[in-house]
């Protein structure tokens, strides 16, 4: 399925870092649900010619308070998932946002280990699985280690400035358009309950009930 690029080396080792956040957002805007083993088989699987060291996920959980915790436990069965399935799993615990939201922004974490593992692992090439143009300079720092950098994500939506700043792209919506389809008038199916746990209802009333308690 993944068109070859000319400087494909087969037999490269190869390290994948994902942004959970934003390849999850991507493929719920193409209205599927994400399947986490057919992108690791699309990425460096046997058809690749490529040898895996490690696909690590990052990945921020609800805040660690009461209001979250049915959401935080989904999070953490999920996370259980992919690590018994061979991931390596990064977390960071998130804090309250806007109404109904939370933030956990795994960025920075993300970046340290990219230049820490590229040390350590010693890969050919660096796969790095976002859209986020804010890892445009870490895909630079790679390159002048002498890594290959090769951004994944859904290529209309990529800026040019992380595009300009990898080796090459790889196009993830032919894969995308692959995975099941996801319907809002279903009810979500186990796997899509772990693999995108949702904000209960409930939860942002409760949140809309305590601000305005606040205001009286």
């Amino acid at each position: 399925m993944r068109k070859k690029h000319p400087d494909d080396a087969r037999g490269a080792r190869v390290l994948v870092l994902v942004d959970e956040s934003n390849v999850g957002s991507s493929v719920r805007t193409a209205g599927r649900g994400l399947d986490w083993l057919k992108l690791r088989e699309f990425l460096c699987g046997p058809d690749t010619g490529r040898e895996l060291i490690e696909m690590v996920v990052y990945a921020g959980l609800p805040p660690a308070i009461p209001l979250w915790q049915e959401e935080r436990d989904k999070k953490n069965k999920f996370m259980h998932w992919l690590r018994s399935n061979g991931f390596m799993v990064v977390t960071k615990d998130g804090s309250p946002a806007e109404e109904g939201h939370y933030k956990a922004n795994v960025d920075v974490m993300m970046a340290i280990d990219a230049l820490e593992l590229s040390v350590e692992m010693q890969p050919d090439v660096v796969i790095l699985v976002t859209g986020d143009a804010d890892f445009a300079y870490l895909a630079i720092k790679l390159r002048r280690r002498g890594i290959r950098v090769e951004v994944a994500s859904v290529a209309q939506n990529l800026g040019n400035i992380l595009k300009s700043a990898a080796n090459a792209v790889i196009d993830l919506a032919p894969l995308f358009r692959t995975f099941e389809i996801m319907t809002i008038q279903d009810p979500p199916t186990t796997a899509q309950q772990l693999r995108y746990p949702r904000i209960r209802q409930d939860a942002r009333d409760t949140v809309k009930h305590a601000r305005s308690r606040e205001k009286r």
